[in-house]
């Protein structure tokens, strides 16, 4: 075998093992969002992940990844349906010497998670139709638009936007879905008192949440390392350095603002300071020194943290705050780069400019926040329009009688925990039997 042919089969063996610990991230959100919501919706909650991360997967193969990598124009892929490769069909991705098949299943996990943290705004209140039609459209008309105009040779890759695995593509598309449906939905029954004071929810079981948040992680690695696409030079090890730093730094940072913030060592705080700075490294992992993903993480983390308790106030109910975690540490971390890019890594990456602090000026920062901003407006745009018309025609929400019983019982007949909360189920006493 000679030197070629092994190293194309590492770098294939690379990217089938970074996609199934992506993949593998949809159990990360089970256990994540399952432990931050009740006892009466865990089952749903947990049970979405498959039925989301199924539906993604056929529209993605369908229809999603031509309109992401396809050949087409500045704003959309427009060959390569069902994944029929022709002559220049997926140029944007030839750079990666692995098999299509090998390239989809990578993307495709990218486009699960997206879909996982929109879902996080719908959590508790939802209709199960729901999760079936938007969970199609997103992965067909919002996720692989954003996707094309940043990865796949659209308008933004061609000014240099540096999102190395998807701060904006992947979570801040996410998150503004997520946001608009919280908004549409309106806030769980309890949440908020008639002075519109905010009552605490707890999830039922933080040890959940916090394995959901280690396996999420550790998922990251496939994340971030993965989307080298390659192992021949190393440089998936750096990535993944700076990814693990940033993740830390986010994890004091959180809890000590919580501590300072509301007086105590928030647990579930801390989970979400680990994921907002691995949400904000993410655009920036491959182009920033060790030192500036500690700063990128730690800023990530203890912002988050904040905004959580603001958007609150405000009136918005966002379950397991997929907003605060996946959308302002997006933004963050996407432009991040433009202040922190370091010459030598925009060098190897051959993407961008340097950043504001090692002489760039403001060139990297200005396409950066262009990124943020048009990907923002489309989402929320898009969302809104379907989310607005499915309200208003097939109802967006379950009932108040569906709600206050479970979803786990109203949507799918029985308790993911029926002994603890189906009387059917419970312990009998001596007296009953």
């Amino acid at each position: 075998m000679d030197e070629k042919t092994l190293t194309l089969g590492l770098d294939a063996l690379w990217v089938m093992l970074s996609a199934v610990l992506v993949i593998g991230m949809q159990a990360g959100f089970a256990l994540l969002e399952a432990g931050s919501t009740r006892m009466k919706n865990s089952g749903h909650v947990a049970g979405k992940q498959i039925l989301s991360f199924a539906i993604a997967s056929l529209a993605f193969w369908a229809f999603g990844f031509a309109i992401t990598f396809g050949t087409g124009n500045s704003f959309i892929g427009t060959e390569g349906w069902f994944l029929k490769e022709g002559k220049g069909t997926f140029d944007s991705l030839s750079w990666a010497n692995v098999p299509l098949e090998l390239k989809f299943l990578f993307q495709l996990g990218f486009a699960g998670v997206s879909l996982a943290i929109a879902w996080g705004g719908f959590a508790e209140r939802a209709k199960l139709s729901v999760y079936f039609l938007f969970g199609t459209i997103f992965t067909i008309a919002i996720y692989p638009v954003i996707g094309h105009w940043v990865w796949g040779g659209g308008w933004l890759g061609k000014m240099g936007m540096q999102d190395f695995a998807g701060s904006t593509v992947v979570h801040l598309q996410g998150a503004i879905a997520a946001l608009v449906a919280t908004i549409l939905l309106g806030p769980r029954i309890g949440k908020f008192n008639k002075d519109k004071t905010p009552n605490v929810i707890p999830g039922h079981n933080q040890v959940y949440t916090v394995i959901g948040g280690l396996i999420l992680w550790i998922g990251w690695f496939g994340f971030n390392a993965g989307s080298t696409m390659a192992v021949g030079d190393g440089f998936f090890g750096y990535v993944a350095l700076t990814t693990n730093l940033a993740a830390a730094a986010g994890a004091v940072a959180a809890i000590v603002t919580a501590k300072i913030l509301v007086g105590k060592a928030d647990i579930p705080a801390m989970v979400n300071g680990v994921l907002a700075a691995l949400v904000a490294i993410t655009a920036a992992c491959a182009f920033v020194e060790p030192w500036a993903a500690v700063v990128i993480g730690a800023m990530a983390g203890a912002f988050t943290f904040w905004t959580s308790i603001y958007f609150e106030r405000k009136g918005i109910d966002d379950p397991i705050y997929a907003f605060s975690v996946h959308g302002v540490a997006g933004i963050i971390g996407t432009i991040s780069t433009g202040f922190f890019a370091s010459p030598r890594l925009v060098e190897i990456t051959g993407i961008g400019k340097a950043g504001l602090f090692y002489g760039g000026g403001f060139d990297q920062l200005i396409v950066q926040t262009v990124g943020v901003l048009g990907a923002a407006v489309y989402v929320a745009a898009v969302s809104f329009v379907i989310l607005y018309a499915m309200k208003k025609t097939i109802g967006l929400r379950v009932t108040a009688e569906q709600e206050i019983s479970g979803l786990d019982i109203s949507e799918h007949g029985s308790y993911g925990y029926p002994e603890q909360l189906d009387p059917a189920y419970q312990p009998k006493t001596l007296a009953q039997q």
